[in-house]
C-alpha cells in the first residue's frame, strides 16, 4: 500500500500553488499556539488555494486539508470551521473520546488522535499503545508524534510496530511525525509500514516551508 504524506505547517499561498501536481495526500494548517500558526481566516483563504491543486497523475481527487488543535474548545472549533471548512480535524492534546465523537457528528469532519512517544520506558509508563483503544469507532485515524510535538525531534522509533498492531486491530490508518526530513524517511520507511508519515520543520529553511524540500520528501517517499 502507498504510503500516504502530509506536508503540515503551511502558510502561504505561493508555496501551496508551488506544490500544484505534486502526489501528496494531506496538507496541515495549525490552529494550536505555534510559530506556524494561522488564523482561520488566513486557513479559509489558504484552503480555497488548495482545493485548485491537482494530483499529479491527472486526477480529480485534491489532497485533503487538515487543522492542528491543542485542546479546543467547542466553541473554538465551531469558529474555526465557520472560515475554514477542514476535511479533518487533528487533536493533539489530552481530548477524551467522547469529544472526538462530538466533534465528527456535529461538523462533519474527519478526526485524528495524536499521542506523543519518547523513549520506551516513559511511553509503557504513559499506557503506550493500548491508549488507542479507548478511541475504538470515534476517530478516523491515529498519528504519533515526539512528546511536546513541533520539537523537529524523533522518537523511539522501534515503538512503531506495536502503535502499528494497536491501529490495524482498530481499522484505523496510523501516521509517524517527529523530526521526519528528507534525509531519513527512507530509514524509517526501510524498517516500519507506518500508512502515512507527516512532515513540517523537515522542509524547512529558515523557519520557512522551502518547495524544494518539500518535493525531495516527496520523491523519497514514494520511491519505496
Amino acid at each position: 500500500m502507498t504510503t500516504r504524506i502530509k506536508i503540515c505547517g503551511l502558510r502561504d499561498a505561493e508555496t501551496i500553488r508551488q506544490m500544484d501536481g505534486l502526489p501528496f495526500d494531506e496538507i496541515g494548517f495549525v490552529f494550536a499556539p505555534s510559530k506556524r500558526q494561522v488564523s482561520p481566516e488566513l486557513a479559509g483563504t489558504l484552503i480555497a488555494e488548495v482545493k485548485q491543486l491537482r494530483l499529479q497523475d491527472g486526477g480529480e481527487a485534491r489532497p485533503q486539508t487538515v487543522g492542528v488543535f491543542v485542546n479546543p474548545t467547542r466553541e473554538e472549533l465551531k469558529t474555526v470551521l465557520a472560515s475554514a471548512p477542514l476535511d479533518v480535524v487533528q487533536l493533539h492534546g489530552d481530548e477524551p473520546p467522547l469529544l472526538c465523537a462530538d466533534v465528527r457528528e456535529a461538523h462533519g469532519v474527519r478526526v485524528w488522535k495524536v499521542f506523543s512517544v519518547s523513549d520506551a520506558d516513559s511511553d509503557r509508563y504513559a499506557g503506550g499503545p493500548d491508549r488507542l483503544a479507548a478511541y475504538e469507532g470515534v476517530v478516523d485515524g491515529f498519528l504519533i508524534d515526539t512528546a511536546g510535538g513541533g520539537t523537529g525531534k524523533t522518537f523511539a522509533w522501534h515503538l512503531i510496530d506495536e502503535y502499528a498492531q494497536a491501529a490495524a486491530k482498530l481499522g484505523v490508518p496510523l501516521y509517524v511525525a517527529g523530526g521526519l526530513h528528507p534525509d531519513n524517511v527512507l530509514e524509517l520507511l526501510g524498517s516500519y509500514s507506518p500508512d502515512g508519515v507527516d512532515v513540517s520543520s523537515g522542509v524547512e529553511t529558515g523557519g520557512i516551508k522551502d518547495i524544494d524540500k518539500i518535493r525531495l520528501f516527496i520523491e523519497r517517499v514514494r520511491s519505496v
